[in-house]
């Protein structure tokens, strides 16, 4: 087989595991607490369940990095992570007690976090620098796709047959995932350093990675946008809920399932642009994206029509799912720590989202979702802002 044959079918190949992947990880969404909440589990326990789950992420992020960048075999790496979220699924299914969903948070946490990381490392494998951005764009374009169809495929199994049955799918579905692995196998010597290399796996380098001024301003404006984002869904669905509780669902599925459209639809283009214009446009219009959607959210009443403003999430979106690999491949990818490097970003998320659920409801409790709608509208500016003053353009004429 040619090069450029096994090239086309490894991409095949990850086209469909990032589908596969994206189906699984949907189950693991709000359909738990939806699951939870019909077995008699208490808001109480739900949400320690999912903090735990949350935390064993974050805490997981650099660890999983530093464990993907040692390991001589990607694919292996990400059988073992897809089998661990069929066993999370199934205790969620067949055990719902509290210690075995909280095994189940912390296994799927753990993995999540290794499976990320391996499929960028075989996609920087799979292709040059300079075809990355157009790689990491059909990986969120796949991703995309495979969120709309699991959401649509569990909703409708939770819906006619039962909530546990979407964890017995989410299982399942497992299997294929790790059946598209198998050719990627091809890729593991591909995606180990040359012994050449002139950054060497060591503590020394790692350190040279972290402290890197564009990974450190990259790794807050992701920061920056997680806390403005996370709680901005779930404060618009309680307002929601509030004016309109007959409709609610429906038009807060329209929500989750329309910006998955606009990723597949805009990801190549978001990936060529990434790639001929820089890193740093794309960046400040991700914030920008978010900063004018959390303003809208904050001062239209009416909730049909907020659903097209929903879809500047999907701009966001694309925008991100693009760039976190694809900077850290600018900044760390001929080292032997890119993953490290993908961790300390993961981990600098993790701090976001912790936060932003937690202040953003304090806010909503004490002046109203509006207000704290726009409070999140002001951090996406003050992101934007910071972008634009601060943030280095990765991307060198070596890369276009």
């Amino acid at each position: 087989m040619t090069t450029s044959r096994r090239t086309h079918a490894g991409g095949s190949s990850l086209d469909f595991l990032n589908l596969f992947v994206a189906n699984i990880q949907t189950g693991f969404g709000p359909f738990i607490a939806v699951y939870l909440t019909t077995i008699g589990w208490t808001q109480t326990t739900i949400g320690i369940a999912l903090s735990v789950g949350t935390f064993a992420a974050m805490a997981s992020q650099i660890p999983a990095g530093v464990l993907v960048d040692m390991a001589r075999r990607k694919s292996v790496i990400a059988g073992l992570s897809l089998l661990a979220f069929s066993m999370s699924a199934m205790l969620f299914a067949v055990r719902p007690g509290f210690l075995s969903v909280m095994i189940a948070e912390v296994l799927h946490g753990f993995a999540s976090c290794t499976l990320g990381p391996c499929i960028a490392a075989m996609s920087i494998a799979l292709v040059s620098h300079s075809g990355l951005a157009a790689r990491f764009a059909r990986n969120a374009r796949f991703s995309s796709i495979g969120n709309a169809l699991g959401a649509a495929l569990m909703g409708a199994f939770g819906y006619y047959i039962s909530s546990r049955s979407v964890f017995f799918l989410a299982a399942a579905l497992s299997f294929p995932a790790i059946a598209v692995v198998w050719p990627l196998r091809k890729l593991d010597a591909r995606a180990r350093p040359h012994p050449n290399v002139r950054h060497s796996a060591s503590l020394g380098t790692a350190v040279h990675v972290l402290g890197d001024r564009r990974l450190l301003i990259f790794a807050a404006c992701q920061m920056l946008f997680t806390l403005g984002n996370a709680a901005m869904l779930p404060l618009a669905s309680a307002t929601i809920t509030e004016q309109m509780p007959a409709s609610a669902n429906l038009i807060i599925a329209a929500f989750i399932v329309l910006p998955q459209f606009v990723v597949a639809a805009i990801s190549q283009r978001v990936g060529r642009y990434a790639q001929s214009e820089g890193r740093r446009l794309v960046t400040i219009a991700a914030l920008a994206a978010l900063t004018v959607r959390g303003a809208l959210f904050a001062t239209i009443a009416n909730p049909i029509l907020l659903i097209p403003v929903q879809m500047l999430d999907g701009i966001s979106a694309a925008c991100m799912g693009i760039l976190v690999p694809l900077v850290t491949a600018d900044v760390a990818g001929h080292t032997h720590h890119y993953n490290f490097a993908l961790g300390v970003i993961g981990f600098a998320v993790g701090i976001g989202a912790t936060f932003s659920t937690t202040i953003a409801g304090m806010i909503a409790d004490q002046i109203g979702e509006p207000l704290a709608l726009l409070c999140l509208s002001f951090v996406g500016l003050v992101a934007t802002l910071f972008a634009a003053l601060l943030l280095p353009e990765t991307r060198t004429a070596r890369m276009r």
